[in-house]
């Protein structure tokens, strides 16, 4: 067995109740969105009185979208990283993330220090 594949075999169980967050947590945006998406295809409301509150909703669902696509790619590196070793070591140090930073933020590639 390679070091890369006994760095993985060790890592998995480890991080498994990571991985469960992360992918429940991918489900549930990718809902939302669905959801978003069916939303913002509605019918626009042709009361004129009404029309700009309209687009002021269909703004904050954009950017609900929008917000929900960055956090899915940010969740899907993690989920790569699990599986290829380097999950809870900082893309930029090369330390740990401790363990309080990956429960608040199970998608987080950098350490406290590195996350500003």
């Amino acid at each position: 067995m390679s070091a890369t594949n006994i760095r993985k075999a060790d890592a998995m169980p480890e991080f498994e109740k990571y991985r469960k967050r992360l992918e429940n947590r991918r489900k549930y945006l990718v809902t939302r969105l669905e959801n978003i998406e069916d939303e913002l295809d509605q019918p626009h409301n042709r009361n004129w009185d009404d029309d700009a509150t309209e687009n002021e909703q269909h703004e904050v669902l954009e950017d609900l979208g929008l917000s929900g696509q960055d956090e899915i790619k940010a969740i899907d590196a993690a989920l790569k990283r699990i599986e290829d070793g380097s999950y809870g070591i900082c893309v930029v140090s090369g330390e740990k993330i401790s363990e309080e930073r990956l429960n608040l933020l199970p998608h987080t590639p950098f350490c406290a220090r590195h996350a500003s």
